[in-house]
């Protein structure tokens, strides 16, 4: 479709904006010779905000098979086995589970009840923090540049 433009006004196109599928790069170098190509940056935060998710999934999964072995040791020796209940009422599994959305927000837009949850999270998870932090960063720059123009 795009090759049914002529290629003299395909030429003066200067950047095109995509996603980052590799046959969308191949089809806008193809159809497009002389622009530039951007990655959006829905995409380029997507990325960020999808190694957070999976660093909090990776704490779930640890947690969890920390918590069968619990389980198991406590069912050997003949007792219950009852989680770590955190300030907020959490346990260690939940309070994972749980801070999936705030996550994905800046921190000036969350609800008490997620800062406290962040909190008690980053506590337990210093490298989620940080990985959170880098993406909150990343978007703070999209941000400021898109305030410039």
């Amino acid at each position: 479709v795009l090759e049914l433009i002529p290629s003299r006004s395909r030429n003066k196109v200067k950047e095109v904006t995509m996603d980052m599928a590799p046959n969308m790069a191949k089809a806008i170098r193809r159809c497009f010779r002389n622009a530039r190509r951007v990655i959006d940056r829905f995409h380029v935060q997507k990325l960020a905000y999808d190694v957070v998710q999976e660093l909090r999934i990776k704490y779930r999964w640890e947690v969890l098979d920390a918590e069968s072995k619990k389980i198991m040791e406590s069912r050997k020796g003949g007792t219950s086995y009852e989680p770590e209940l955190l300030p907020n009422g959490d346990t260690l599994k939940q309070l994972l589970a749980r801070s999936r959305y705030l996550l994905f927000k800046h921190t000036s837009r969350w609800s008490e009840n997620q800062k406290h949850r962040a909190e008690l999270l980053f506590m337990r998870f210093p490298k989620l923090k940080l990985a959170y932090d880098l993406g909150i960063a990343l978007g703070d720059i999209f941000n400021k540049c898109k305030e410039k123009r």
